[in-house]
């Protein structure tokens, strides 16, 4: 049994690749929706996050041979978890993760470390800032820019029930929010910028999976100044960022 962690699209198509080698798995994901993506491809999965004694007690019951962590390049506490659960029960921990996007050269182009350093340079900043990082830290976001003289904050972020509570608690206005299942094209990205007027937008480096040139691009192509949060710094130990190497280290881990 080999215990992987998806909720991507690419996680998903390893997660098939790993099945049709003939290996019994079972995925992980954390939200309902990537579950019934999961679902739809033929895959087994258990939904709900995951500490590390929970898969270390869950590699126990379902005696797995090797973790897989397919998560998002920004699942820091995932990919943590993963690791201690894998090394906790003994078992070897190989990390796939999408190729990193080396972000265009532009004196418009900014890169951080973080989502607070990104959150007081758009305070410093100003203007029309489009957050499109998820729902995840848009606190962090709100308590820097919510009110702030000669500011407007516009989230985009998948169109959840949870995520428009999450809106709602904060004070974000209902007009600042863009509720919207992506990947976006160039185009689509660019109409949004120049509909809301956005002076400033912030995006995370995830992957070309997550759009992640397409909407820098876009940006960039109009003049607005972008700010990009880098990935976390993690030594994964054995990590790689193409199927075919993953499942050939899967072959010498799990004889």
């Amino acid at each position: 049994m080999i215990l992987v962690l998806a909720g991507t699209s690419d996680a998903r198509e390893l997660a098939l690749l790993i099945k049709g080698s003939g290996y019994d798995l079972l995925t992980t994901v954390v939200t309902d929706n990537a579950a019934k993506s999961m679902e739809e491809a033929g895959l087994p999965v258990q939904v709900g996050r995951l500490t590390a004694d929970d898969i270390q007690q869950l590699i126990v019951e379902k005696s797995v041979q090797c973790v897989v962590d397919a998560s998002h390049p920004f699942a820091e506490e995932a990919s943590k978890n993963a690791m201690a659960g894998a090394k906790g029960a003994g078992v070897p921990y190989i990390r796939y993760e999408r190729e990193s996007l080396s972000s265009p050269g532009s004196e418009k182009l900014i890169v951080v470390e973080d989502y607070v350093q990104a959150a007081e340079l758009a305070a410093d900043k100003r203007g029309v800032i489009m957050l499109t990082t998820g729902s995840k830290t848009l606190k962090t976001f709100t308590d820097r820019l919510l009110g702030l003289p000669d500011t407007t904050l516009v989230a985009r972020m998948l169109p959840r029930l949870d995520n428009m509570e999450k809106c709602e608690e904060l004070g974000l206005e209902q007009k600042n929010i863009v509720a919207m299942q992506g990947p976006f094209s160039k185009e689509l990205n660019k109409a949004l910028y120049d509909h809301y007027g956005v002076t400033l937008m912030i995006t995370k480096e995830s992957g070309k999976v997550g759009a992640f040139d397409e909407k820098v691009e876009a940006a960039l192509e109009m003049g607005i100044e972008t700010i990009v949060i880098g990935r976390p710094k993690i030594d994964y130990g054995t990590k790689f960022s193409d199927y075919d190497s993953v499942l050939n280290q899967l072959k010498e881990a799990v004889q």
